[in-house]
């Protein structure tokens, strides 16, 4: 067996749709890949994982549109190869399972490059799991039989035995049925299959797109044509499809069959984009801002040498938060420093980021938000002559200085990042509001409503987003959008990002 140092290429199996379930070997693969060659079905998503420089070469294959012929996949893997790269060959589902990844890895093995197969989590097993139908059941049936509905066109026969898969009881699951339904279903009642069997057809399983048709095997071709079936989906057919009706769990989460736009940034969009995701939603991230730290230090520099004299530092975001502590790390000191000094953390989520390094919040206020702030620190101790450093995003709302100071506080504001517009999927997101494929946009700050409405334009949402329902993580910016134009359908009553979720 070739040692897994000298593996130049990956076939791995993304799992068939939902990104959570590729394997752990699957991602520690993807993570250290030059180059990812991935398919149609394969989330988007997941490519985020790869290395920041490395190559991503789509080569999807849907109905009547092919990226790439098979051979010239083949070619393109091979020649990266020899660039001595780790390539990553993505495929939907299992790379073996009318995945044609045994022709890619004879290819390889042909070019003698080595290789290493990483098994995903199969279609079958996944969306008939998702759309609660067991493939097996003990009441039912002990086997399944797993056809191809889309033979090798350049074959001269068919490979598939009719007449010794219908006549059983056991399962029948066809991959890639949707075009030749037709034909499928008259051959199996014409080889004895029951009329009256009940059958399913599954689109887009394990995504929040899924969607089950339960129909009897005699008005399957009916059903395809009246519901518009189209691919990708699964064609179940056998007894266990009744189970159905009870063991259907993903379809009945809170959220599925809703989509929610996430206007976090990049880097801060993954908890609340997998919130939703566990109560089944589908989620756009659409980034309004970019976090940018300011060109110059030199305030804040100073202010961390002289750390000591200050009574409080406040932070209000977890943004400010990750650059404080990146600068007294990077001046060659470390949270040691601030013994004897008090922090105060907006909400939560700062709190957790400050906590992450060992040292607790002095202060987290009741109300996450700068009232809450003033409300609870003048509440436990006189401020008049105390010194407080709040280092903070440029434009923040002046209340918590200006009360503060009010208060008899001596407060230094520095600011030590900008919130930019983000440009990145504007035109996506306006073809997706036009089309009424919106239901939510979530905001977390007064920065992600103007950046929204500014890199959308008031008018288009006057025209286009009369259906949207715009949901707030709290009274600033609740307020914020409303003064913009934008009326807000729900705010959260706690303004975390739980609470937002709670809220949807």
């Amino acid at each position: 067996m070739t040692s897994l140092f000298n593996i130049m290429v990956y076939l791995i199996g993304a799992g068939p749709g939902n990104p959570k379930l590729i394997t752990v070997r699957g991602l520690e693969c993807l993570k250290q890949a030059d180059v990812v060659i991935y398919d149609y079905l394969v989330d988007k998503s997941l490519l985020g994982y790869a290395k920041p420089d490395a190559q991503i070469i789509y080569v999807g294959k849907k109905a009547g549109v092919h990226t790439l012929e098979q051979n010239e996949i083949n070619k393109l893997i091979v020649q990266k190869a020899k660039q001595k790269k780790y390539v990553v060959r993505l495929k939907g589902g299992d790379p073996y399972m009318f995945g044609r990844g045994a022709e890619e890895a004879l290819t390889l093995l042909n070019a003698k490059i080595p290789f290493e197969v990483v098994p995903g989590v199969p279609a079958f097993l996944g969306v008939s799991a998702y759309a609660g139908i067991p493939v097996t059941h003990r009441e039912f049936t002990s086997t399944v039989t797993l056809i191809t509905g889309h033979e090798d066109p350049t074959k001269k026969a068919s490979a598939v035995d009719f007449s010794k898969i219908a006549p059983g009881v056991g399962t029948l699951v066809f991959y890639m049925a949707v075009k030749n339904t037709p034909e499928i279903v008259k051959k199996l009642l014409a080889n004895g299959r029951s009329p009256d069997e009940l059958c399913a057809f599954v689109e887009w399983g394990t995504t929040p797109k899924q969607r089950t048709i339960v129909c009897t095997l005699k008005n399957a071709i009916a059903e395809v044509e009246k519901k518009k079936v189209s691919p990708p989906a699964l064609f179940i057919v056998g007894k266990v499809v009744q189970l159905h009706k009870n063991l259907n769990w993903f379809e009945k989460l809170p959220l599925f069959g809703k989509s929610v736009v996430v206007t976090r940034t990049r880097e801060q969009a993954s908890e609340l984009t997998s919130l939703l995701k566990e109560k089944g939603a589908y989620v756009f991230e659409f980034p309004t801002i970019k976090i940018s730290p300011v060109r110059n230090f030199s305030k804040l520099d100073k202010a961390i040498k002289k750390i000591k004299k200050f009574n409080w530092v406040i932070f209000t975001s977890r943004n400010g938060v990750k650059i404080f502590i990146d600068r007294v790390f990077r001046k060659g000191k470390d949270l040691r420093i601030l013994d004897g000094v008090k922090i105060c953390a907006i909400g939560p989520g700062t709190k957790d980021e400050f906590e992450k390094f060992g040292i607790k919040v002095d202060l987290m206020p009741d109300q996450y938000i700068n009232e809450g702030i003033i409300k609870k620190i003048k509440s436990i101790e006189n401020l008049r002559g105390k010194n407080i450093l709040i280092p903070r995003a440029s434009g923040a709302r002046q209340i918590l200085v200006e009360e503060l100071n009010k208060l008899g506080a001596n407060v230094l504001e520095i600011i030590i990042y900008n919130t930019v517009p983000d440009k990145t999927n504007v035109l996506d997101l306006k073809d997706k509001i036009k089309a009424g494929e919106i239901d939510f946009v979530s905001f977390t700050s007064s920065s992600t409503v103007k950046n929204f409405v500014q890199l959308l334009g008031i008018e288009f949402l006057k025209r286009y987003g009369k259906s949207l329902k715009f949901v707030s993580i709290g009274p600033v910016t609740s307020k914020t959008a409303k003064n913009l134009g934008l009326n807000i359908f729900g705010e959260a009553r706690q303004h975390t990002i739980q609470g937002l979720v709670n809220t949807i």
